[in-house]
């Protein structure tokens, strides 16, 4: 904005008037949707995929970056909609959370009165289900993929040969993981509901499992040689 200046002795001057940006377009210039979703517990893939938390989605069918597209349920906009929705926030509501969350600074003279710290809403229940059944879903899929590898992996070679104990692993969860599975897929919600809940906990333990057997066997590394016991890693 510029502005004419009077001084004293009749020069006049043109006054450049830099102002900060208001609160939306500020964190719409800081925030990306893919931040923000990671943010609030929506996990990203490399390939910027995400699970829709917007509708049933088993499979990534959500593209995040600085905005968001649903290809499922068709849910579009910028990180200060994608938070709105997350959380069922006014899209003022939504920014200024945002602002707060992420250390977003902005001009508010002139255009707000002083506000109060805004109250952080927390993630509605059926969000939290949605979420926690996705997280299910994604682990028990990864699991089953390791499974299947062991089964291949470090099948015995010989009638003589000791079994690995990865491959008694593979032998005894690969069909109940299976059968996790397809109710997560095709059962009822209180079918899916009742593996959510009371499998939450072995997830967690599978899912650190998982992690700690893909940091030290790379995907791919054929490793018959070595005698991995899975008893004592857990």
């Amino acid at each position: 904005m510029r502005h004419l200046i009077f001084c004293g002795n009749g020069c006049l001057f043109l006054c450049l008037e830099v102002r900060k940006s208001n609160v939306f377009e500020a964190v719409k210039q800081s925030v990306t949707t893919s931040q923000a979703a990671e943010f609030y517990g929506v996990p990203v893939g490399r390939n910027g995929m995400a699970c829709c938390p917007f509708h049933d989605d088993k499979h990534p069918s959500m593209k995040v970056d600085r905005r968001f597209h649903c290809f499922g349920c068709q849910a579009d906009g910028d990180v200060i909609d994608f938070t709105a929705r997350l959380f069922g926030l006014s899209n003022k509501e939504a920014a200024l959370k945002l602002a707060e969350d992420f250390s977003v600074r902005y001009d508010a003279k002139g255009h707000d009165p002083p506000r109060k710290r805004p109250v952080k809403r927390k993630i509605s229940e059926e969000l939290r289900y949605r979420q926690a059944e996705q997280k299910c879903f994604r682990v028990l899929c990864d699991y089953l993929h390791l499974l299947e590898r062991w089964e291949k992996e470090y099948a015995p070679q010989t009638p003589e040969e000791t079994w690995n104990p990865l491959f008694v692993e593979a032998l005894q969860k690969k069909p109940y993981t299976e059968y996790l599975l397809d109710i997560l897929l095709s059962g009822s919600m209180e079918e899916r509901a009742c593996v959510v809940a009371e499998y939450g906990k072995e997830v967690r333990k599978i899912e650190q499992r998982i992690s700690e057997f893909t940091a030290s066997h790379p995907a791919g590394r054929h490793e018959r040689s070595r005698s991995l016991s899975a008893g004592a890693e857990r």
